[in-house]
């Protein structure tokens, strides 16, 4: 067993993302660690910073989220050292991971953002994405921040609707 427990929870972190192949969220994993009193938020994060540091996981951030994805030298590092991690905290990521698995997938798979571009509009992007394949990448232009954050926010709740419209407009004969 581990004696120092930051190099604990990066094992964790490291296995969780390799198990389901796909970045997950800060919250994501947050969620996980603190459901099950592991350790608190501000030591999660500064595992998490210390692996993007070292190269053993790749983060995308965006305006609210930031998203995890292991490395082929963070899959390396967990070869080597993951038999370190308990069998009864690898239980407990596995049943986690199996409990939450699609609503994991539901929250990676649709994704808004905005940025404000030069012309002084704002730019959102929206994309519906199964594993790493993009569904659907779709850019608007709108005048102002507050329409970028209605459309990302109802983007996120009404993709599914949008994506089997288009599909279905799209592949009219």
């Amino acid at each position: 067993m581990l004696s120092e427990p930051m190099t604990l929870y990066k094992l964790m972190n490291l296995y969780m993302l390799k198990q389901v192949n796909s970045p997950l969220t800060s919250a994501q994993l947050s969620d996980f660690f603190l459901q099950h009193e592991y350790t608190n938020y501000f030591t999660l994060q500064q595992a998490l910073s210390e692996l993007a540091e070292s190269g053993l996981v790749r983060t995308e951030s965006t305006h609210n989220t930031t998203r995890y994805e292991i490395t082929r030298e963070g899959e390396d590092t967990l070869r080597f050292f993951g038999k370190n991690i308990s069998p009864a905290i690898v239980a407990d990521m596995d049943q986690y991971l199996k409990e939450n698995r699609f609503r994991m997938r539901n929250e990676l798979g649709t994704t808004a953002d905005y940025y404000k571009s030069t012309n002084q509009d704002y730019i959102v992007h929206c994309e519906v994405r199964e594993g790493r394949e993009t569904l659907i990448d779709l850019n608007l232009s709108v005048p102002d921040r507050e329409q970028a954050e209605l459309i990302s926010s109802n983007w996120k709740k009404n993709s599914q609707e949008i994506y089997a419209f288009v599909m279905k407009t799209l592949m009219r004969t």
